[in-house]
């Protein structure tokens, strides 16, 4: 990514394609200046900022060069996005117009922006940092309401405010170490060890928490991964196809008709939801069977919720639910499994109730309020019948409850979940920095080296917000992000 502020750019801040408006933003020193060069209506030089004006775009080299009738809304820098003198031209969504009008500013002396370019001015301009930049990326790839929420509170600097006020304190812990070394010839102790160390781990503990927001929030971010597991023919397939009211996935009464994972999004409620339907689990010689199988096994390791569906009418899972001996129902997959975070909500899903006797439907009916009240915490149990779409409401309601009890948004912490896997690596860094800085106080460890673990760590700890922002950091970020961003 080439690189420089100093010149003015500009590029359509819309999506791609045809609609009623298109906004094409200019930015930079001359950004009021060009605009007023191919601009016929009241002076932009002299509007006030935040201010909108109508008028008309026009190439004044040539007769008859008016290209469209438009808005045109004034940012006088530093209050603007970019910090920069900013308009933003609102002209009409016609593809010529667009390619038009950029045409004719590129000509009278702006260039077209690359990916991310005013989010990365905003940036080099401390209008934004680099947590709140990707928040503004988040915002706009929120696909939920409670990613949108988690988007909006980072771009607000929601991160940025809490390491702010961990970085501080480091900083205050940095100055009186090297005062010490300063006067090191005197023999003079500026901090007290046990409060250093106190401090220390503290910090350490807050670093810990927010590393560990990461799972939680990324996975609010692209989709909690939800696992649909079970033996063969025990409805899962068709589970997905009702939860997505659409025949996404083959359903036959042939033993491994699935033999892949499949992957459909859901938005229920706040959350949007990666639904994986897995190959059943059973012993097979197959071996396409086989790796299907192995692909569930890591789907259910991956999964923060899992869906265990049981066929109600095989006679040992129903004696099962009736003696409350549930762990009989879980595959050993998920009894053993080790998962990648911690372990999954579970909801057991009693299939095929419709084909049970009306005793046995009765009986299952009147036991299932008793045993869900006797259930540990990440249990749930429900009656379904895939084939009516009868319990699917009520399955649909308990993964949303299950989302909001894992959704740390709803707590005191709500400003700072990490989901951004750059930040998540930065913390990791600076987790791995304070500790030696805390084994060091501890063992009296000479001030010169324990300064030195204070500034590794210092540095780790800013590369989450740009304070030390590096070329390279900076085009990572901004060459994921939009034209016109």
């Amino acid at each position: 990514m080439s690189y420089t502020i100093d010149d003015t750019i500009c590029a359509v801040s819309t999506p791609a394609g045809i609609g009623g408006i298109a906004v094409i933003r200019v930015s930079g020193h001359d950004a009021i200046k060009i605009c007023d060069s191919v601009w016929v209506g009241s002076r932009l030089a002299d509007a006030a900022s935040h201010t909108a004006h109508l008028g008309e775009i026009v190439d004044k080299n040539i007769t008859e060069g008016t290209i469209d009738q438009c808005v045109a809304t004034v940012f006088r820098g530093p209050k603007s996005y970019t910090g920069e003198d900013t308009v933003e031209l609102a002209v009409h969504g016609s593809r010529w117009v667009q390619r038009e009008v950029l045409a004719l500013l590129q000509r009278s002396g702006c260039r077209m922006a690359e990916p991310g370019e005013y989010t990365r001015r905003a940036v080099m301009n401390g209008r934004l940092d680099l947590a709140q930049a990707e928040g503004v990326a988040d915002v706009i790839a929120s696909s939920s309401r409670a990613a949108h929420r988690i988007a909006m509170r980072q771009m607000k600097g929601g991160i940025s405010n809490k390491l702010s006020e961990l970085r501080e304190q480091l900083l205050q812990l940095s100055v009186l170490l090297e005062l010490e070394l300063d006067f090191s010839e005197e023999d003079v102790e500026f901090a007290d060890r046990e409060r250093l160390i106190v401090i220390a781990k503290n910090i350490r503990e807050e670093l810990q928490r927010l590393y560990n927001s990461f799972s939680r929030g990324n996975a609010i971010k692209e989709g909690i991964p939800v696992a649909i597991i079970g033996a063969t023919n025990a409805g899962k397939s068709s589970l997905l196809n009702a939860l997505l009211d659409d025949d996404r996935a083959i359903v036959s009464n042939i033993h491994g008709t699935t033999r892949d994972t499949i992957e459909e999004t859901l938005e229920i409620g706040d959350y949007l939801f990666r639904f994986i339907d897995t190959a059943g689990l059973r012993e097979t010689n197959d071996p396409i069977e086989r790796i299907g199988i192995d692909r569930s096994r890591k789907a259910i390791g991956k999964a923060r919720i899992v869906v265990v569906m049981v066929d109600s009418t095989d006679m040992i899972c129903y004696e099962a639910v009736m003696s409350g001996n549930i762990s009989t129902l879980l595959p050993e997959e998920l009894s053993h499994a080790h998962y990648e975070e911690e372990a999954p909500n579970i909801i057991i899903g009693l299939n095929k109730v419709d084909i049970l006797s009306d005793v046995d439907r009765h009986k299952l009916e009147a036991t299932l309020p008793r045993l869900a009240g006797n259930l540990p915490d990440r249990y749930e149990i429900l009656a379904l019948s895939v084939k009516n779409k009868s319990g699917i409401s009520e399955l649909r309601e308990c993964i949303s409850r299950i989302a909001e009890r894992q959704d740390a948004t709803s707590g005191n912490d709500a400003d700072i979940m990490i989901t951004n896997l750059r930040q998540a690596e930065a913390l990791r860094q600076a987790i791995e920095a304070i500790n030696p800085l805390i084994i060091g106080l501890e063992t009296g460890l000479e001030t010169d080296l324990v300064a030195q673990h204070l500034r590794e760590t210092l540095s780790t700890l800013s590369a989450v917000t740009g304070t030390i922002p590096t070329t390279e950091i900076l085009n990572t970020i901004f060459s994921s992000f939009c034209i016109g961003k």
